[in-house]
């Protein structure tokens, strides 16, 4: 049994980030704290994502900093775009570092978190020691902007970036029944209220039954997180595609002889849908030191298979990354 956060135990802090207020949760080791980890979650999720993760960390003697991200829980939610580009999330989170005394931090994502991680690391180099992704593929900027809706297993984004679905996911009812669909719930017939082609199933949601991977208590305090700032923020992340690639032409112009030389580590989902792990194929060529790995899970992985999850991130960090294991 992986011991896990519960929403009783979470305890936010705030920092005031380039003028935003954003919230995190903070998890000090017992003894001798050995380096410090940012863990970086995406959609539609929250800090509270990491619940299986930030104990154990915790536990091997690592800070972990898990924050809300922009347009999330107590984060601050502009209504603009412009606030949810890589390049703001990433100095935001430079900022962060900067607020905790820090030189020096351990990068792990999730989702879009994910693919925020491996920005923040390019635009930040030397404050990223390690960096690590579950799910999301490193995908190189481009000289030629591409919407990533092309994809097949990426259509699901022209609806999220419509205000189709904030527009009806509207109150806390409203929001519970989108979260258990999201994170696996089924109608009585089996049928799901996502797919990666489509988008959400609006028409569904009334029917949905609860997910298989949350407790009530943990969707309960989702819910009331979601319902803080409603849906539009979190949503935001899927406008920002030519934003991101107007602020990237400077990485863009260089990215074939581009490395990172931090160690990384890519973690695959097999049946993630929207992220397969063929996306990873040839990603190596980017990477100085790469790691990969798989867990026989969904997108979910951080909660489908949170042993396999934590002894990948374990063996990278006392492995590859070299830390020093204290009294442990």
């Amino acid at each position: 049994m992986v011991e896990k956060l519960t929403p009783s135990q979470v305890q936010h802090k705030t920092a005031t980030l380039n003028g935003k207020a954003y919230q995190y949760i903070l998890a000090e080791p017992q003894g001798q704290c050995l380096n410090t980890i940012f863990l970086i979650h995406g959609w539609p999720d929250m800090s509270f994502g990491w619940r299986y993760q930030i104990p154990f960390l915790a536990s091997l003697g690592l800070r972990v900093v898990v924050p809300d991200m922009m347009g999330y829980g107590g984060t601050d939610a502009p209504e603009s775009p412009e606030f949810y580009t890589f390049k703001r999330a990433s100095d935001d989170m430079a900022a962060l570092a900067k607020e905790l005394g820090l030189s020096s931090i351990i990068l792990g994502g999730h989702d879009w978190g994910g693919a925020v991680v491996f920005r923040f690391a390019m635009r930040y180099p030397k404050l990223i020691s390690a960096v690590f992704s579950v799910c999301t593929p490193f995908a190189p900027p481009r000289g030629q902007f591409i919407p990533a809706s092309v994809l097949p297993n990426f259509k699901y984004q022209i609806q999220l970036a419509s205000s189709d679905v904030e527009n009806f996911v509207v109150g806390e009812e409203r929001i519970g029944q989108f979260l258990n669909g999201m994170y696996g719930g089924r109608t009585p017939s089996k049928g799901a209220t996502f797919d990666v082609t489509h988008g959400c199933y609006l028409e569904r949601l009334e029917a949905v039954g609860p997910s298989p991977i949350l407790d009530k208590e943990e969707l309960e305090f989702y819910v009331k997180r979601y319902a803080i700032h409603g849906m539009h923020g979190p949503l935001n992340w899927y406008r920002t595609g030519e934003l991101n690639f107007d602020e990237e032409k400077e990485y863009a112009a260089k990215v074939d002889t581009f490395k990172f030389d931090m160690p990384a580590m890519y973690i695959a989902g097999t049946k993630d849908a929207a992220l397969p792990p063929s996306m990873a194929n040839g990603m190596e060529k980017w990477f100085r030191s790469l790691t990969k790995g798989e867990v026989n899970a969904g997108h979910w992985a951080l909660w489908e298979k949170p042993a396999e999850i934590n002894q990948y991130i374990k063996e990278f960090l006392f492995g590859q990354v070299g830390l020093a294991k204290a009294n442990l």
